[in-house]
């Protein structure tokens, strides 16, 4: 049957603009338009069952032949990617899949075609494969006494010629038809992002002290890196005394089956006033951060349950939130994947659950006390414990609704900056319910003592980034200024759009390496969109294949950048269930970059731009005028880098052409310029030159003749700031004073000095003559 000319089911096959992505399709899948329910494109997926359920798995056609990529789960808490061809390649837990499918003509524009599960009223649907290549629906609601014989709205499609916009409008449609979450374009972003942070985390683990707190503060700011966001992460909460084993290794946590037994501070950071009376410690503590170290925002850790073990029912002043123990239900997708020793601690011990009616209490009274030590947001972390509880409570859709509706209204209540951090949460219960949450922690942790986890971590964060930063802005997690691979995910955090904070033990800093990313007033430059994969890197395995680099793609406010990462060598192993190193030794691998794998640079260019870039490579330095179509070489060791920013030519005259580039010294330097303006000096005709001269007869021409235009830029932070210009200018101005710069004739850069400004986030005016 024909459902729409660019999606049916003809034959038992399933065609997508012609080309056919599945076959076999058995009779009880069901394809409905998106025009059905108002979308005006797209298509259902839906199945039919004889008998009522609380769990169905249904195939719906085979895949074979077809490039894909996917986000699957690997255990509970994490998403990562995996590449291939054919259906049984489909992981268990499959949340997103992108296929592409190409016609055998070279003219003929490569089709994507984008399977998003969906959640259909107290069931969730994922993607999986089995050994036939079929593709299969599981369907589950996590409670037995939930069943249902049918799902007619299961998995949304969406195709087109371009990946991104065909996964950005398949999301908007979605969002259009659930009417539960909120794209992130619709979300406020917290403050916090724009500046520098501090998370406690690596630095002491539950160890955590007020003294810690100010130790590292007072360490970064001594440095020239102030940090100006904290993050106290688990270890300043009332919990049960366990003792902790000596030998026990800090994972995704150290105490799993704790509970929480109070909603103030423990005693680790409580203080006694002049009376001996107490005070709130945790206040002073975030007074001391505010007053004496210029903090702006300080967020505290909590888990979406209280604590990693619930909170202890009947615990003294907790009685009112009725709470009971629980006992997860892991579903069979997560239980063949990754097992995980968090959840093998409660499955023993329990877990203290709220009762769901009275969760928004608990969040609010916990929140209103933070707020009231002056806290300003909240890092709610193992929040997919939830979809392990449903059985009693109409399953794991309507109990992750319940908890996230109460924690987003607690949230809006007491942190009116949105301040909130979504972690251990990739779980499509969630992200189809968030209304309001604006931040997503977007892959397991940094490990600083797993040399398996680096290539992996930057990996993950850019594909999980495909499907999560359409919900919220992806946040790629803390790591280490001093250590081996720091400058690694400094450069990946630098244009991934991200926050950037570390989690450096006090002392323990490399102070240059934290100039490249943070300005003197400790504000940092980020990139304008969640940093994504190239189109071209879509369907390669850059951590596997042994011959593919990662490029990830961002914009600035009138540039791009392509950062370029050796990631081979480590992945996560269906067979052994875990991370490992596959390749102890992966070689030096060689690419290329161009201007079209910044998708968006075109709009950022403008209409009148012909394609030409001044492309500066940041680790070599080199500045390159590129032509249209035309590519750089790059050339990676693994944990290597290289930082492309893709600069659009503008032309003023037919002799004169500008770029401007940015701050030289810092990782995403295109990221200081923030606006520019072109002002043709109109009576002057410009002088003809066709720079096919030796570079004495360029200074001379150009020091007697009459300015043709002045570009007028604001750039923010200071130091070596770079322009492009064909011709040496005729003079320079920096906040309205003129100031010395130094042009290279070989390659058009125009070198000059910004200073440290006095006032926050600064634009400095600057005035080129040409």
């Amino acid at each position: 049957m024909t459902v729409t000319s660019k999606i049916s089911i003809n034959d038992g096959n399933l065609v997508v603009h012609g080309k056919t992505i599945l076959t076999g399709v058995p009779d009880n899948i069901i394809l409905t338009p998106g025009s059905g329910v108002g979308l005006v494109s797209g298509a259902f997926i839906g199945a039919t069952a004889s008998h009522s359920k609380s769990l169905h798995v249904f195939p719906i056609g085979a895949l074979e032949g077809l490039r894909f990529l996917c986000c699957f789960r690997f255990k509970l808490w994490w998403m990562t990617q995996r590449m291939g061809t054919c259906g049984k390649d489909v992981p268990l837990e499959t949340q997103f899949m992108l296929v592409e499918s190409k016609d055998g003509a070279e003219e003929a524009p490569t089709v994507y075609t984008f399977f998003l599960p969906l959640l259909e009223g107290q069931f969730r649907a994922v993607l999986q494969g089995n050994d036939k290549n079929e593709i299969e629906i599981c369907l589950e609601s996590g409670d037995s006494a939930v069943e249902t014989n049918q799902g007619l709205y299961l998995v949304y499609m969406h195709a087109g010629t371009n990946p991104f916009e065909v996964i950005n409008q398949a999301v908007k449609a979605v969002e259009k038809y659930m009417q539960t979450f909120l794209h992130r374009e619709k979300k406020k972003l917290p403050s916090f992002l724009d500046w520098f942070g501090w998370c406690t985390w690596d630095a002491f683990y539950t160890d955590v002290t007020a003294e810690g707190v100010e130790e590292g503060l007072k360490s970064l700011s001594k440095g020239g890196a102030p940090p100006r966001f904290l993050i106290i992460d688990d270890g300043w909460q009332q919990i049960e005394n366990k003792t902790k084993e000596s030998d026990c290794v800090v994972q995704e946590g150290a105490q799993f089956a704790s509970r929480l037994t109070g909603i103030k501070e423990n005693a680790k950071f409580q203080k006694n006033g002049q009376n001996n009376e107490q005070v709130s410690g945790l206040k002073h503590v975030v007074d001391e951060a505010k007053h004496h170290h210029n903090v702006k925002f300080v967020y505290v850790w909590h888990a979406l349950a209280g604590y990693w073990g619930g909170v202890k029912p009947a615990a003294t002043g907790m009685e009112h939130y009725d709470t009971a123990l629980a006992y997860p239900v892991q579903s069979p997708g997560v239980l063949g994947n990754q097992p995980d020793i968090v959840m093998d601690s409660l499955a023993v011990h329990g877990l203290g659950l709220v009762h769901p009616k009275k969760v928004f209490n608990f969040y609010n009274e916990l929140h209103a006390y933070l707020a009231s030590c002056g806290v300003d947001g909240v890092k709610v972390d193992v929040q997919n414990i939830i979809e392990t509880l449903g059985a009693g409570h109409g399953g794991r859709v309507s109990l992750t609704r319940s908890f996230l509706q109460a924690l987003e209204a607690s949230i809006s209540r007491n942190f009116p900056d949105n301040g909130c951090i979504a972690c251990m949460c990739h779980n499509n219960d969630g992200m189809y319910s968030a209304k309001q949450t604006a931040v997503v922690r977007a892959s397991d942790d940094f490990y600083p003592r797993d040399p398996a986890s680096h290539t992996i971590h930057i990996s993950s964060v850019a594909y999980n980034t495909l499907f999560l930063g359409e919900f919220m802005q992806p946040d790629w997690d803390m790591f280490h200024s001093l250590h081996p691979a720091a400058e690694y995910h400094a450069a990946a955090r630098a244009i991934g759009g991200c926050a950037i904070y570390v989690s450096d033990k006090p002392g323990n800093h490399n102070f240059e390496l934290l100039r490249k990313l943070v300005l003197p007033d400790g504000s940092v430059l980020r990139a304008q969109l969640p940093g994504r994969p190239t189109r071209d890197c879509l369907f390669a395995d850059p951590a596997r294949d042994g011959v593919s680099l990662l490029k990830i793609w961002n914009v600035n406010k009138s540039s791009g950048v392509v950062g370029v990462f050796n990631c081979q060598g480590a992945g996560w192993c269906k067979v052994a269930k875990k991370t490992r190193i596959h390749d102890a030794s992966p070689g030096t691998l060689s690419g290329s970059v161009c201007a079209t794998d910044v998708d968006q640079l075109a709009h950022i260019a403008g209409a009148d731009w012909k394609g030409e870039t001044i492309v500066y490579a940041h680790g070599s330095g080199e500045v390159v005028r590129l032509p249209k179509d035309a590519s750089v070489p790059v050339t990676l060791k693994v944990l290597e880098y290289e930082l492309f920013h893709f600069c659009p030519l503008k032309e003023i005259a037919s002799n004169i052409s500008i770029a401007p580039i940015g701050l030289l010294d810092m990782l995403n330097s295109s990221g200081a310029v923030e606006h520019m303006e072109i002002h043709m000096a109109s009576d002057k005709k410009p002088e003809l030159f066709d720079g096919e001269v030796s570079s004495e007869l360029t200074t001379s021409l150009s020091n007697n003749r009459s300015p043709t235009a002045t570009i007028a830029l604001e750039a923010r932070g200071s130091g070596r700031f770079g322009v492009y210009s064909s011709q040496r200018p005729l003079k320079c101005s920096v906040g309205n004073s003129e100031t010395q710069f130094n042009y290279d004739s070989a390659t058009g850069l125009l070198t000059l000095v910004l200073p440290v400004p006095q006032e926050e986030m600064y634009r400095w005016p600057v005035e080129i003559q040409v």
